[in-house]
């Protein structure tokens, strides 16, 4: 018997689904039959983009979708953070070939521990290890028919539990460690991701800089796509290229120039302003390593 599917439309402007989930952001998506599919909430979701209208599907009861609507940030109001941009070129030239680009708000373990994995590696490298963790880990949850099984993002404890030779297994190298000690660290209390959301930024950062393997690129990624801290701007490879090439072309600027920069330039929504250079960076060079 094919499942019931729970289906709710949403009304959406300014919002490119494929850009958003493309972005480097989440490693989960995947694109079939001309719609999304991932798992959300431990549950499987389908998205499917018509203009100005999201169609989603769930085989989980619903009598309240606030859930996707806050992963997908559908409430925000993107012209009036594109506003608040840098009236410069770079951005100018970010913003009409990302145009519609969102953050989303991840669960913040599975964004934490996907970062962790992210280190050096390619998109489709993080994407491929990331589906095998969640294979071997995860809990199954409900497909339609005719589906390969898909399985939650492992919980803190189904992680904590592992040794580093089982995560290793998920082709996750010198990464396994990190994950796992980050793991066992939340799982005896030592660091709360709950509570980070009422803290300052600077005091989140502390707490995620604490766990091993994370530094400030990947404390500052989980502070923008699972906390919404909107002045947290990663600076990662393609950045540093970003800002080197688009704002210094003429001379070298070093890690801690491109920082201070990047935190005085690029205004209140210096975050999401960092994903549109993220994202046009690599459309322009057609490579993907996080």
């Amino acid at each position: 018997m094919n499942p019931h599917r729970y289906q709710k439309a949403f009304a959406v402007a300014d919002y490119d689904l494929a850009a958003t989930l493309t972005s480097g952001q989440a490693f989960r998506w995947r694109f079939r039959d001309d719609a999304w599919e991932s798992v959300v909430n431990s549950r499987w979701i389908c998205l499917k983009q018509n203009r100005n209208q999201f169609f989603a599907q769930t085989l989980v009861q619903n009598d309240d979708w606030k859930w996707l609507a806050d992963y997908l940030q559908l409430e925000i109001d993107l012209p009036k953070i594109l506003s608040t941009f840098p009236d410069d070129e770079p951005m100018r030239a970010a913003v009409a070939a990302c145009h519609g680009l969102r953050l989303l708000r991840q669960d913040p373990w599975e964004c934490l521990a996907s970062f962790i994995l992210s280190s050096t590696k390619q998109i489709v490298q993080i994407q491929q290890i990331v589906t095998l963790l969640c294979e071997r880990f995860g809990t199954t949850v409900a497909v339609p028919t005719g589906r390969e099984p898909m399985f939650a993002f492992p919980t803190v404890e189904q992680i904590a539990q592992r040794t580093e030779a089982d995560l290793r297994a998920c082709k996750m190298g010198f990464r396994a460690p990190y994950l796992l000690g980050t793991a066992r660290m939340i799982a005896r209390g030592e660091v709360d991701l709950a509570k980070l959301h009422g803290s300052s930024v600077e005091d989140a950062r502390a707490e995620l800089l604490k766990f091993p393997g994370v530094g400030r690129k990947i404390a500052d990624c989980v502070l923008l796509f699972a906390y919404g801290f909107q002045s947290a701007f990663p600076v990662d490879v393609w950045i540093m290229k970003a800002l080197q090439q688009l704002y210094f072309p003429k001379r070298r600027a070093h890690l801690k120039r491109l920082q201070k920069f990047s935190q005085t330039h690029f205004g209140p929504n210096a975050g999401y302003a960092q994903q549109y250079l993220f994202h046009y960076m690599r459309m322009k060079m057609n490579e993907e390593p996080r």
